[in-house]
């Protein structure tokens, strides 16, 4: 009798799971009609419309200009919807290509954060593609990928670049074991790979091997190995792109081969790493000199692929504003709250004494840095967004949209970011004839936002955009409306609720409340009173 009620109770559970994650989700259709939207393409174009949009079994059959603007439609202009067939009312509105994530992490044991609370804050986002540059094993991620391929797991599509070595028989240390790893990578079905370090020949015969079978590569040039190969290096070698800005500044020294260690410097000290790492461009060359310019020239000739992540290193300069954000409270998991906190051992919590000083040289180090990749991309280089999110109080799909926040910050129009956003990252992919632009003949992977993000970014964060209406009311305004990914509607709020749920619970299972660093114990304190 326990057993039959047990496997009830496990039922009705199951059935309303099942039938919540089918709320949060549509099709795909045999047809699909997007109606009177305002199209803001990846390609650089300006917007246009009325349009409609026309989607058949997840491709892209026509983009049709209805009418002008402020003019009401004329129906007989209108694409015709089939018996079966599904229309948008997106008049209004506006729909983007789907947004590319180029180092997404799918969360982390050590933060607590599993694929499907990670998955639907970038959907909700209208992130549709996602590089992930390392993660928990190559089985782990391409089991994901193709569940995802399949639609039968709500994600965004991965693009799995594994970690160097990741999963082989033995660890690299000669040129012939790179090639044969590459080999393996390429065989268990991997897009490429992720590199941190390694020594030149074995670099040299990796990215070889790998080139050959045409996958695309990353690398975090890790201050370890970055005296003896910095960017400069990999894209001669045939790196196609770079994550962060480490192993930029090397390139760029003119007086010295290594930066300016203190001589108690200790890599495994993350305020150590952080803090000195916040003082780099300062010693590479002056922008627009002969050097820098050089550097910068010789990259673009190479069609490398600069991938700043602005965004995970903004805490640096600004920590107060980073871990007050406002969506902390209903989207951020208590795992992942505690993992953020001062720390000698988790990765990127470098609290240890972060003030005035650090900030100032941070916020110095941002203008540099940002000054050469508005300069790479208006000579024509191609620049990328990635979040990188799981770490240094930067939340999925919320920090991809701030790092949009940034590259505006750092000079992109507002039209340029869309374009980083969306066509770059299919670009850099080799995806470009699939995904991230709105043309005929590809994929449907489109977001629909009820604001105009080129007039105020911030209307894309899923808890949207303050704004004064004509009634001297303050509203909340924006969050996507709806992603949809290989031709599946996503209702992007359902998602976020979804989030909150999962937050929620698992709050009230450990009776937790955020806290800040140093309130910890009176939060403690606090816990027992309510247990008692």
């Amino acid at each position: 009798m326990k057993n039959l009620l047990y496997f009830l109770i496990t039922l009705i559970l199951s059935i309303n799971v099942n039938s919540q994650e089918k709320n949060l989700s549509d099709g795909p259709f045999d047809q699909l009609i997007i109606r009177g939207v305002t199209l803001i393409n990846g390609n650089g174009s300006p917007p246009v419309g009325p349009v409609d949009i026309v989607i058949e079994n997840n491709i892209i059959k026509s983009i049709r200009n209805v009418g002008y603007p402020g003019v009401e439609i004329a129906e007989t202009r209108r694409p015709k919807v089939k018996k079966n067939g599904r229309e948008i009312d997106a008049n209004g509105m506006y729909v983007l290509p789907g947004f590319i994530d180029m180092h997404g992490h799918i969360g982390g044991r050590s933060q607590g954060a599993e694929p499907d609370y990670v998955f639907k804050l970038w959907l909700a986002h209208g992130v549709t593609t996602v590089r992930e540059p390392g993660g928990r094993g190559i089985d782990f991620s391409i089991d994901l990928k193709n569940k995802s391929l399949n639609n039968e797991i709500i994600a965004p599509r991965l693009s799995v670049y594994s970690s160097f070595g990741a999963g082989f028989k033995e660890e690299i240390s000669t040129q012939e074991q790179a090639r044969e790893w590459v080999k393996f990578n390429a065989k268990k079905g991997a897009d490429g790979i992720k590199f941190i370090g390694a020594e030149p020949g074995i670099m040299i015969a990796a990215l070889e091997e790998n080139n050959q079978l045409g996958l695309g590569s990353a690398m975090h040039h890790a201050q370890l190995s970055v005296a003896k190969w910095n960017v400069l290096n990999s894209a001669r070698a045939g790196l196609t792109s770079m994550e962060h800005w480490y192993g930029l500044p090397e390139a760029l020294f003119n007086d010295k081969t290594v930066q300016n260690y203190p001589y108690d410097y200790n890599y495994s000290n993350e305020q150590h790493r952080f803090e000195e790492a916040g003082r780099l461009w300062e010693q590479a060359a002056e922008p627009n000199s002969d050097h820098w310019n050089d550097v910068m020239d010789e990259l673009i000739d190479l069609d490398f692929t600069l991938d700043p992540t602005f965004n995970i290193y903004e805490a640096s300069r600004d920590l107060q504003r980073a871990r007050r954000a406002e969506w902390h409270e209903e989207y951020t998991l208590p795992s992942l709250w505690e993992f953020y906190q001062p720390s000698r051992i988790s990765h990127g919590s470098y609290w240890h004494f972060w003030g005035t000083e650090q900030e100032v040289a941070w916020k110095k180090n941002f203008n540099l840095w940002m000054n050469f990749v508005n300069e790479y991309k208006n000579r024509g280089g191609r620049v990328t967004v990635g979040s990188d999110s799981g770490f240094i109080f930067q939340l999925y799909g919320f920090a991809y949209i701030r790092e949009l926040e940034l590259l505006r910050e750092a000079g992109f129009h507002p039209i340029e970011v869309i374009m980083a956003a969306t066509l770059n990252g299919a670009e850099a992919l080799g995806m470009e004839d699939e995904i991230g632009s709105i043309e005929i003949g590809k994929k449907a992977d489109l977001l629909i936002v009820e604001e105009n993000p080129l007039e105020n970014i911030k209307v894309l964060y899923g808890t949207g955009a303050i704004k004064l209406n004509d009634k001297n009311e303050v509203e909340r305004v924006g969050g996507v409306k709806y992603t949809i990914k290989d031709g599946i509607v996503y209702d992007s709020k359902l998602l976020l609720e979804d989030v909150r749920r999962m937050v929620r619970e698992s709050k009230d299972e450990l009776n937790y409340e955020i806290y800040q660093p140093g309130e910890k114990k009176d939060w403690i304190k606090k816990s027992e009173k309510k247990i008692d």
